[in-house]
C-alpha cells in the first residue's frame, strides 16, 4: 500500500494486487455542509450517471456495456462515492469515463430522477420494516441532516429545484476534499500518470472540515406507528454511542458481535429466538458516521409478543452491563468479527472502497490492519465498560404494530 499526493493535493492510495484481472477505483467527494433541502444529495447522486457534456445517458450506458466497465455512485450522509471496475487493459478508458462523469455531469435528467425517487420512496415505505426504521432514524436524529429519512425527503422534495442541485454539484466539485484509491495489478508509474492525466485538474480543498453539528438526544422517546395490516411487530431501540474516532470503537464492535450481529451464535438470537421462540428476525447493529454513531437492537415478532420482546431486550442488555462475559465467548466474538471483516475485504473493489473510506475519515488507508490489532486487544472489562457507556443514556424506541397491540404497551 502506498499513498501519493497529486499536484492538486488530492491524496491517492495505491495497492498492487498481482495477478488480479480487474482494476477497482474509488473516488470520494466529502459532504461537509448540511443539505439545504432534504433529498438534495440523494438526487445529485442519482444524476451523476445520467449523462455528461460529452455523452448523453444512452451513450454512457452503451460505452460502459461495450467495454464491460462497471461504474456507479453511492451516497452516504457524509460523502458521495463513485466506484469503477474494469479489466486491466481497459483502465485508461475507465478512468477517462469516470473523470468525465465527475467533471462534466449535466444533471439534465433532474425531473425524471426526482419523479423516480418519489416512486421508490413510496414503494419502500409500504414495507413495515422500512417504515419503522424510517421513523426511528428521523426521531433519533431529529432536526439534524442525518435524520433526513425517506419520509422527510418525500415531504420536501417538491421544493427542490435543479438550481439547488447544480449549486451543490459545483460546490462539491470545486470546494470539497477528495480521495482516490486504486487497487489492481498495475505498474506504479503508469497508473500515477493516468491519474494525473484524468484527475489532476480537479480542484481539492484538503483543509475542508465537516461543518455538521453533533446530534444530541436529551430524553427517552417512544414512537408508536399504527399499521393494522402488519402481521409482524417491528421493534427498534437505539442509543447515541461513540463513533469510529473513539478509543472504544473496537470494543463496541466486539460487543455488537456478542449481542446480535454474529447470527446464530449471538446472544439475542440464542435467547430470544432459539430459547423463547419470539423472533422471526432479531439482531443488533452499530452504525458510525462522521459526527455520530448509533447502536440499536431490532426484532420482528408476533404483535402479541411486543412486551415479552422488550423485556427480553432489557434482560440481555442488563446482563452484558452487569455480568462479565466469559473469556471463551469474548475470544469467539473477536474471531468471528475479524473473520467477517477479512471476508468483506477479499476483492479489489472492497479493498479500494475501505481504503478510501478510512483515508477520507483521516484515519489513514491502512487503518483496517490497525483495527484488527485493536480488536484482538479488547478485554472482558472493556465489554462491560462500553455496555454501561452505551446503554445508560437516552434512547429512541420505535414500535410498529396493529393498533390494538400498541394500546397495551
Amino acid at each position: 500500500m502506498k499513498k501519493i499526493i497529486l499536484e492538486n493535493t488530492i491524496p491517492v492510495v495505491l495497492k498492487c494486487n498481482k495477478n488480479t484481472p480487474r482494476y477497482a477505483v474509488c473516488f470520494y467527494l466529502k459532504i461537509e455542509e448540511e443539505e439545504k433541502k432534504a433529498g438534495l444529495y440523494s438526487v445529485l447522486n442519482k444524476l451523476f450517471l445520467q449523462g455528461t457534456k460529452k455523452r448523453d445517458d444512452e451513450q454512457l450506458v452503451k460505452e460502459l456495456d461495450e467495454n464491460a466497465i462497471d461504474c456507479y455512485s453511492e451516497m452516504k450522509y457524509d460523502f458521495i462515492r463513485l466506484k469503477l471496475q474494469c479489466l486491466n487493459e481497459d483502465i485508461e478508458k475507465g478512468l477517462e469515463i469516470l473523470s468525465d462523469i465527475i467533471k462534466n455531469s449535466t444533471l439534465e435528467k433532474f425531473d425524471k430522477e426526482v419523479l423516480k425517487l418519489k416512486g421508490e420512496i413510496s414503494a419502500e415505505l409500504d414495507e413495515p420494516k422500512a417504515k419503522a426504521l424510517d421513523s426511528f432514524y428521523r426521531n433519533i436524529y431529529k432536526d439534524h441532516p442525518y435524520g433526513n429519512s425517506d419520509s422527510k425527503i418525500a415531504e420536501e422534495i417538491d421544493n427542490l429545484t435543479k438550481q439547488d442541485v447544480e449549486e451543490a454539484y459545483k460546490k462539491l466539485l470545486n470546494e470539497s476534499s477528495k480521495v482516490i484509491s486504486v487497487v489492481g495489478d498495475f505498474e506504479e508509474e503508469k497508473i500515477i500518470g493516468l491519474l494525473k492525466k484524468y484527475f489532476g485538474d480537479i480542484p481539492n480543498n484538503p483543509d475542508a472540515v465537516c461543518k455538521l453539528s453533533v446530534p444530541e438526544l436529551k430524553e427517552n422517546q417512544v414512537i408508536k406507528i399504527t399499521k393494522d395490516d402488519a402481521s409482524q411487530a417491528q421493534i427498534i431501540q437505539g442509543w447515541h454511542v461513540p463513533s469510529l474516532y473513539d478509543k472504544d470503537y473496537p470494543a463496541i464492535m466486539v460487543m455488537n458481535t456478542l449481542l446480535g450481529s454474529s447470527g446464530l451464535s449471538s446472544r439475542l438470537f440464542l435467547e430470544l429466538r432459539d430459547k423463547k421462540g419470539l423472533a422471526y428476525v432479531v439482531r443488533s447493529g452499530y452504525e458510525t458516521k462522521e459526527k455520530s454513531a448509533l447502536f440499536n437492537v431490532y426484532i420482528a415478532t408476533e404483535p402479541k409478543n411486543i412486551k415479552t420482546s422488550l423485556d427480553g431486550f432489557k434482560v440481555e442488555l442488563d446482563k452484558i452491563k452487569n455480568i462479565p462475559v466469559t473469556k471463551e465467548e469474548l475470544e469467539s466474538a473477536k474471531n468471528n468479527l475479524i473473520g467477517k471483516r477479512q471476508f468483506f475485504t477479499e476483492t479489489n473493489l472492497q479493498q479500494s472502497s475501505l481504503m478510501a473510506f478510512y483515508e477520507d475519515k483521516g484515519l489513514g488507508a491502512d487503518f483496517e490492519e490497525k483495527l484488527t490489532n485493536m480488536i484482538k486487544e479488547v478485554t472482558i472489562e472493556d465489554i462491560q465498560r462500553v455496555a454501561n457507556l452505551c446503554f445508560n443514556g437516552p434512547y429512541v424506541l420505535t414500535i410498529l404494530a396493529p393498533e390494538k397491540y400498541l394500546k397495551e404497551i
